[in-house]
């Protein structure tokens, strides 16, 4: 049978990254508390494609990735992208993968307990060397201080979006980072709460008021106290309830 994508191009056009994008997976993947936990990722994975290179083969990224779904890990990503390389003949290959995780939160006053569920990503390279990337979105509420200090009757509160990505040495849970945005904010947000929960949310936020100046910064103090992370991007995103528009904020560790 022909092979199509093995024959020579003459167009003399490398291609920086070509593959599959937006494939759904079951996975598996590293939970704090319970070991293990069952998720389904949404993958794209690329690698280059030499200038003589007509294509390359779709379905070999689907094996190499069957091959390895039970082990979706920082700690094997390098192994996977190695995989990559060898079973398409490239010299880079990439990684990203997007997954909800799902935290077990109890209330802070009813105790009640419920999922949250947080969107995380393993982005990942291997050229010369391997390169990781952990992101970890976290959705927490804000109170304006601004509105707050002019307002007999109140303060305007929304839900924020701490994208946090970093780098690191060692191994940080993604609940250690949930955990960060979550204190430095107004205050956290759950899936189920009773009316005492509430108040205390409430009461709670309105006692800490965060633009999302200070939301970024209060992350960025915390993350820099952490000697296994060796750089971090952090975008805080606000849902502005009296504004057309959502607030922005944005801070990255220089240097590396």
């Amino acid at each position: 049978m022909r092979d199509v994508q093995n024959e020579r191009d003459e167009r003399n056009v490398p291609i920086d990254m070509v593959g599959i994008r937006g494939l759904k997976y079951p996975i598996v993947v590293l939970d704090r508390a319970n070991g293990r936990q069952r998720t389904v990722g949404t993958f794209d994975l690329f690698v280059d494609l030499p200038r003589d290179f007509r294509g390359t083969h779709m379905s070999r990224f689907v094996e190499v990735l069957d091959r390895h779904n039970n082990r979706i890990t920082p700690r094997n990503m390098e192994s996977i992208l190695r995989d990559m390389r060898t079973f398409l003949k490239a010299d880079v290959a990439h990684i990203n993968v997007f997954f909800p995780y799902f935290l077990r939160k109890s209330a802070p006053i009813s105790g009640i307990s419920s999922y949250s569920s947080f969107i995380c990503g393993f982005i990942a390279r291997l050229n010369e060397g391997f390169d990781f990337i952990l992101e970890v979105n976290v959705p927490v509420m804000t109170v304006c201080p601004c509105s707050k200090e002019i307002s007999e009757r109140g303060a305007h509160n929304q839900r924020a979006n701490a994208k946090v990505r970093i780098r690191m040495k060692s191994l940080v849970w993604i609940e250690e980072i949930i955990e960060i945005a979550e204190s430095s904010a107004s205050a956290p947000i759950f899936s189920l709460l009773k009316r005492e929960d509430e108040k205390y949310i409430t009461e709670l936020s309105y006692d800490n008021p965060r633009f999302v100046e200070d939301l970024s910064r209060e992350i960025v103090l915390r993350l820099e106290k952490d000697q296994r992370i060796t750089w971090y991007r952090v975008e805080v995103a606000s849902q502005e309830s009296i504004h057309n528009h959502e607030a922005y904020a944005c801070i990255e560790k220089r240097g590396i």
